[in-house]
């Protein structure tokens, strides 16, 4: 384990970071954002449980991604002014202290409550990602942001999967009450261990959010990178709300367990992460950017063909799967790497627009992803899912065109 001396006490960039950290950082970030996924398989037992109606057991879900959207926007640009280990932590308590009373609560205000407060304090793991951008030289800044990312998606990936399978044994409950205790020894290891990243002084607080504005206005590659990945991100929310209806309906007739086991299969996407950020860095962004959006429709082409039930048509969902989320999980590192070379003094508020934007996407995939399912099955779905990465194959078409004018 690597020690905590500081490795930086300015903006100043640093010549190495170890493995050690690397690894520490990855799983980090991928414990955090879990808990932003649990409660996605558990709607149903959980609104049971807590008396909440049928007409609103979306909420469940829905104030945790507008917690989390809220503290993209207002807490991760703290990152490029206080110092990142203790914003880190602090954050990290309070996701304690959320997830400990969801697990324990019994009416749905309180639940409701601590989903919000759960999504808002989550945000911790998007300060590390610039974080860790920032402990790497430049030439290796592709490589550590990949192997951090990959640990982010491995959490996304499997939350739904490993809550699911919980709960079928302990109970909902257990899920967030394992939860709590992971987070907190996180936390403290995190004190112990990360070496503390001061930033250069910087604006207040009010100025910082308002030069987020600016920096939309006056940075291209920020606004270009932040549309390419919320089309993806909308067709991978799309295809994993959708796809737990297909598998449970008629045709297959899969349990909720049977339903997490296939979602692993989505595990496999995470590899992509850390060999995209080996081909930006050695200034291949372009191409890794084109064949991601190519992957992502490739999967949703494979979803069209016809879904009997049969063992075949499993496999091919299950490729379809593997393949969409390797072209997302590439498609991102890509991008955080080209906003992360833009520079060290608003790394923050880059990544907290970045996420922001794509979030909205996904959060968008999801709502017509379920719309669509419900007036005409999965072919609707999976031929909306096709749309979003055509329409940014179309946009990055322009990429060429700019070029070329210039």
């Amino acid at each position: 384990m690597p020690s905590s001396a500081p490795l930086t006490t300015t903006g100043a960039e640093p010549t190495r970071v170890s493995t050690g950290l690397v690894l520490l950082l990855a799983a980090a970030c991928g414990i955090i954002v879990a808990d932003l996924y649990y409660a996605q398989p558990l709607v149903g037992p959980i609104s049971a449980a807590i008396g909440l109606d049928a007409r609103a057991s979306g909420l469940v879900v829905t104030l945790t991604q507008i917690g989390y959207g809220l503290g993209l926007l207002f807490i991760v640009p703290l990152g490029d002014i206080i110092e990142n280990r203790r914003l880190v932590v602090s954050a990290l308590l309070v996701v304690c202290c959320a997830v400990l009373v969801a697990g324990l609560s019994r009416s749905a205000p309180l639940f409701l409550a601590a989903a919000f407060v759960l999504g808002l304090s989550s945000v911790a793991a998007q300060v590390l990602v610039p974080y860790a951008a920032h402990l790497a030289p430049p030439e290796e800044r592709g490589r550590v942001v990949g192997n951090v990312m990959s640990g982010l998606l491995l959490g996304i990936m499997l939350a739904r999967p490993l809550s699911s399978l919980i709960a079928d044994a302990w109970g909902w409950h257990a899920v967030f009450l394992a939860s709590a205790g992971l987070i907190f020894v996180l936390a403290i290891t995190l004190l112990r261990v990360l070496p503390p990243r001061r930033p250069a002084p910087g604006p207040r607080y009010g100025a910082l959010l308002r030069s987020m504005w600016m920096l939309v206005r006056t940075t291209p590659i920020l606004r270009r990178r932040a549309l390419y990945h919320a089309f993806l991100f909308a067709a991978f929310s799309l295809f994993w709300t959708t796809v737990p209806l297909l598998l449970a309906g008629p045709a297959f007739g899969l349990t909720q367990r049977g339903i997490a086991w296939f979602a692993l299969v989505g595990v496999g996407g995470a590899v992509s992460a850390p060999i995209a950020g080996r081909l930006a860095d050695r200034g291949w962004s372009r191409p890794v950017t084109g064949a991601a959006m190519s992957c992502v429709a490739l999967a949703f082409l494979l979803c069209q063909g016809r879904h009997d039930g049969s063992l075949f048509s499993l496999l091919v969902l299950g490729a379809a799967a593997v393949i969409l989320d390797l072209g997302v999980a590439a498609n991102l590192v890509s991008g955080q790497r080209a906003i992360f070379a833009l520079g060290a003094e608003y790394r923050s508020r880059l990544n907290g627009l970045f996420m922001a934007t794509f979030f909205l996407g996904g959060a968008a995939g999801s709502a017509l992803g379920a719309w669509s399912y419900a007036v005409g099955g999965w072919s609707l779905a999976a031929w909306l899912g096709f749309a979003a990465p055509v329409l940014a194959l179309l946009y990055y078409a322009t990429e060429f065109r700019a070029s070329r004018a210039t």
